[in-house]
């Protein structure tokens, strides 16, 4: 009866993995305002399986910055969330990040036939994570890769894009998907070798302007407040970048 009970879960625990799933993405919304509260508030009621937050709690993601405002934005979906550390979470990461989370800097799971890998920006150069990010993407075409500093952006970070090229280069053309924070805007970028990014940063923080005319973006809103919905199943993902209130900004689909 228990190898019985214990194949069962096994079974229901592929499943889970396999069947499809709605799963959101948001970054730089950790400061308490209002307007991160209508973010979350939007993500909350289309009832995802996961959310993948991608960085950053302010000022300094102090224990207290988790408790008193963190918190009070995302504490009812803290148990669907799965983080990675932003530049203001990392100095402090040993008293607020890492106790408040209990989660690795980097990791993996599957949902909704997709392998999501959480990397940390922080430690780009670290030969281990790389070796990490190798395997966990070898033989995987549905592979989305989060992490809160991009290796593209449009926006004010822009001459820090090379900080994470050595990540870039390891996951590029094997992960289809890209997402990270950092520059609080919304950016999709146009795909290049295989991969997809884009920059979803427009948590409720204040914004930072975009150069729309860049001719790597496929897309680019720097007036609102907003994040990514993702409809994952097997093969394909349904991307929308929805606005802070519920409207669809920007539509698109990735294959693999």
């Amino acid at each position: 009866m228990r190898a019985l009970l214990l194949a069962a879960l096994v079974f229901l625990l592929a499943a889970d993995g396999a069947s499809a799933a709605v799963v959101w993405a948001v970054g730089d919304g950790g400061n308490g305002s209002a307007e991160a509260k209508r973010v979350a508030g939007t993500i909350a009621a289309d009832h995802p399986r996961r959310v993948l937050y991608l960085g950053d709690v302010y000022e300094h993601g102090t224990a207290d910055d988790f408790r008193t405002r963190f918190a009070t934005v995302y504490g009812p979906l803290a148990s669907r969330m799965e983080p990675t550390p932003g530049n203001h979470d990392w100095p402090n990461h040993r008293t607020g990040y890492d106790p408040y989370w209990h989660k690795p800097h980097r990791y993996s799971f599957s949902v909704g036939g997709w392998r999501i890998v959480s990397i940390n920006s922080e430690t780009p150069d670290s030969r281990a994570q790389l070796r990490y990010l190798r395997r966990r993407l070898a033989g995987r075409r549905c592979s989305i890769v989060f992490m809160h500093r991009p290796r593209f952006t449009a926006g004010a970070h822009h001459d820090e894009e090379g900080r994470v090229d050595r990540i870039w280069r390891t996951l590029r053309g094997r992960a289809r998907l890209l997402l990270a924070g950092h520059d609080h805007n919304l950016q999709r970028f146009k795909r290049v070798d295989g991969t997809t990014q884009l920059v979803i940063g427009a948590g409720g923080r204040e914004r930072y302007a975009v150069s729309g005319a860049d001719p790597r973006l496929a897309y680019s809103n720097d007036r609102v407040d907003g994040a990514l919905r993702m409809q994952l199943r097997p093969g394909v993902a349904r991307l929308r970048i929805v606005r802070a209130d519920g409207r669809i900004l920007d539509r698109s689909t990735a294959r693999c």
